[in-house]
């Protein structure tokens, strides 16, 4: 069965989940001089989410599986929860190179597998490209995939589930992405991909210091079909203080299918993180949160803004456990939390075995 021949829904975030996606780093790639310390939050992200699920991660070679399966062995971590696989890799941000799911009107589900170029070429990104298809070869995979010629990467769209898809003039409009394709060719491609009939675009807001092109998931973020989570400036002396007072209004001015205003919770701004090398400024947006089963995994910074976020996305996620992630050493490399990782809802995965 092909996309063409039925039609599929986006699957929102809080779906039900089998596991999580993680890519764990190359010893010689991006992250040599930070290993330890991303490590570390990948140990914290996984220890947190195999309360509630399983996680898949990818790693890079023979002795990282090994090291890195003695590690949760020494956790405690049981080994049906956790699956390695040897693949290789180019970096570590499996939100945008990991698979897409959509599900159709007969509850069969489809990933896919869309062309990742790093960011409109902005780095190497071939091996990550080719890596949904390798753990399809691994085994992985309980559903198929469908590639995609289409450059998206997970970070730049949201969804409500329900046929709306909120994102990013400037990440899908990009000509860094698919420069032979106008707006209504996005939409359109979008609606037979995603099932989505309206998509809300944000014509505003930006962080400095992200290679994404503004995704969406630094800016603003479902939590359900009604409420929607975004980050607010109150500094009017930070550069980023008009473009998301901008992206605010914007959002004051969307409207739910039945014409309602979205719910709309502020999360707050920390104070401005510099790189302690250069001293240019880093991504840190408390709305790059992760939905997981019965959690939401929250990124903080050691900043005084992080207790007040914990406490906004509270009321958005009542019936949830919050986990605070350390997050610090992960926008050194211009992600966070929800880059680093990709939900795989109840279906995508074959039933767990004992790693190899």
């Amino acid at each position: 069965m092909t996309l063409a021949d039925t039609t599929y829904r986006l699957l929102p975030e809080w779906h039900p989940q089998d596991g999580l996606q993680l890519t764990w780093p190359r010893p010689d790639g991006d992250w040599e001089s930070l290993l330890p310390r991303i490590e570390a939050v990948l140990e914290r992200i996984v220890l947190a989410t195999v309360n509630y699920q399983q996680v898949v991660i990818s790693v890079p070679d023979e002795t990282t599986c090994a090291r890195v399966k003695a590690t949760f062995q020494a956790y405690g971590v049981p080994a049906q929860q956790l699956k390695l696989v040897v693949v290789p890799t180019d970096d570590t941000w499996a939100r945008d190179h990991g698979p897409i799911t959509v599900v159709d009107d007969e509850g069969q589900l489809q990933l896919l597998d869309y062309t990742f170029t790093g960011w409109g070429g902005k780095f190497p990104a071939e091996r990550d490209n080719q890596l949904t298809q390798m753990l399809a070869d691994a085994g992985v995979w309980a559903c198929p995939i469908a590639s995609r010629d289409m450059v998206l990467e997970g970070g730049a769209i949201e969804t409500d589930g329900e046929g709306t898809l909120l994102t990013t003039e400037a990440c899908l409009l990009n000509p860094n992405r698919n420069p032979h394709l106008t707006r209504q060719d996005v939409e359109a491609l979008l609606a037979e991909d995603f099932g989505v009939d309206r998509v809300l675009w944000l014509a505003n807001g930006h962080l400095e210091g992200d290679d994404t092109d503004s995704h969406i998931d630094t800016l603003a973020r479902f939590c359900d079909p009604s409420t929607i989570a975004y980050i607010r400036c109150d500094d009017p002396t930070d550069p980023h203080y008009s473009a998301l007072s901008a992206m605010e209004q914007e959002l004051k001015a969307f409207r739910q299918r039945n014409g309602e205003a979205y719910r709309l919770i502020a999360l707050p701004w920390p104070k401005a993180c510099l790189d302690p090398e250069d001293g240019h400024r880093l991504p840190a947006t408390y709305a790059n949160f992760l939905i997981i089963n019965q959690a939401v995994l929250v990124p903080t910074y050691g900043d005084p803004a992080d207790m007040a976020a914990l406490n906004a996305l509270a009321k958005a996620f009542p019936d949830h456990t919050l986990i605070p992630i350390e997050c610090s050493s992960v926008i050194r490399q211009h992600g966070s939390l929800h880059c680093l990782t990709m939900q795989l809802p109840k279906g995508t995965l074959k039933a767990a075995s004992p790693n190899q």
